[in-house]
């Protein structure tokens, strides 16, 4: 298949670029004397988590069980599910899936944990489980003051294995937004540190601490004590990787063909591209980045995608656009992660440039 027949919106992800950014993510985790288990919850393709671990990562880190699901049927066996399993159906699909590969899932509760451990003592098994710890981005996760109780607790269950910490704060320093990637990173992995460290000094032998995100992974996997990173975004980056100073826009290799498909003035254009496609979860105009589009149009800094509806996007520049109706554009995504779940398929382009259409097989495995 060539470019110009692929009909659009459609994601096309440069198998080269890809790879320049496996490995530098991989070196990052190496010279931090840290595991790499990079998020799939990017891409949700077997085909590029089984590449991830041929450059050296350990192992995967899912979001949803369906997600865990896809890659162990693809055949891999070492997989980190950072999310609570909660329910009787859920826990039963992980507990299933643990007597046949390597599953580790978060915890954070009591509730939680004493479910998943009664329900593993039932078969006979033993549930490898992390705690996760809130170090700032105030979702799930035990809160600081509380995570040596918490531990002692979890630790103390029959049918479970407290076998690490995790946590996850990207972007935050001190409690706020911030766009310095290395600050940032230096305190994720020193909060995880010091909280492990508590947690052993009480008798409890964690082995893995785990933190990591796209723009603070290669700082936290530099942290004392820290010993796994979990970047996601890093194999294709994104707008928000830019503005963050984590990639380069040569870095960005999961860009967006659409169409204009109208140009009802000269300073305003139309793409088929709105929220179903590029996804509408990155605020404009808001600190810290203050994005003032949807997604950067390669090529053409001026343009500005500044509204969108659901099948709709909406171009305008402080001139004239100079776009003509079926005019081919190229956009790099701000948040390419919730672009790729919107596809049923992405396509690749090979080293020989030819172009794979992929299933990305994972898609809308929320469950």
């Amino acid at each position: 298949m060539e470019l110009d027949e692929i009909q659009t919106p459609a994601i096309v992800a440069d198998l080269a670029m890809m790879e320049h950014n496996m490995r530098k993510y991989q070196n990052y985790a190496d010279q931090g004397g840290c595991a790499l288990r990079p998020h799939i919850k990017t891409h949700k393709i077997p085909r590029l988590a089984q590449m991830q671990l041929d450059f050296g990562a350990k192992g995967i880190t899912c979001a949803k069980l369906g997600e865990a699901e896809v890659m162990a049927d693809s055949g891999i066996g070492d997989i980190f599910m950072a999310y609570p399993v909660i329910g009787p159906d859920k826990i039963r699909r992980f507990l299933d899936l643990s007597q046949t590969i390597r599953m580790i899932c978060s915890v954070d509760s009591v509730e939680g944990a004493s479910a998943l451990a009664a329900a593993a003592r039932e078969r006979g098994i033993t549930a490898e489980v992390r705690m996760e710890v809130d170090i700032g981005a105030h979702r799930t996760g035990v809160v600081m003051p509380r995570a040596v109780e918490m531990a002692k607790r979890i630790a103390g269950m029959p049918g479970l294995e407290l076998s690490g910490i995790f946590g996850y704060k990207a972007m935050v320093l001190e409690g706020g937004p911030t766009l310095d990637p290395a600050a940032a990173g230096r305190e994720e992995g020193e909060l995880l540190g010091e909280t492990a460290q508590r947690i052993r000094e009480a008798g409890i032998p964690l082995r893995d601490v785990s933190a990591g995100s796209t723009p603070t992974a290669p700082y936290a996997a530099m942290a004392e004590g820290v010993n796994e990173i979990r970047p996601g975004t890093y194999i294709f980056q994104d707008a928000q990787r830019i503005v963050q100073g984590a990639a380069s826009p040569e870095e960005c290799c999961g860009v967006m063909k659409v169409t204009v498909v109208s140009t009802p003035e000269k300073d305003r254009a139309v793409i088929d591209a709105g929220t179903k496609a590029l996804a509408g979860d990155s605020k404009l105009h808001a600190a810290p980045m203050f994005l003032s589009s949807y997604g950067q149009i390669l090529g053409r800094p001026d343009l500005r995608i500044d509204r969108m509806n659901e099948e709709h996007g909406m171009i305008v520049c402080d001139g004239e656009t100079g776009l003509h109706v079926g005019q081919p554009l190229y956009v790099i995504p701000n948040h390419i992660c919730t672009c790729i779940n919107l596809f049923d398929r992405i396509y690749i382009r090979e080293h020989d440039g030819s172009l794979t259409e992929t299933p990305v097989a994972a898609r809308g495995r929320s469950v």
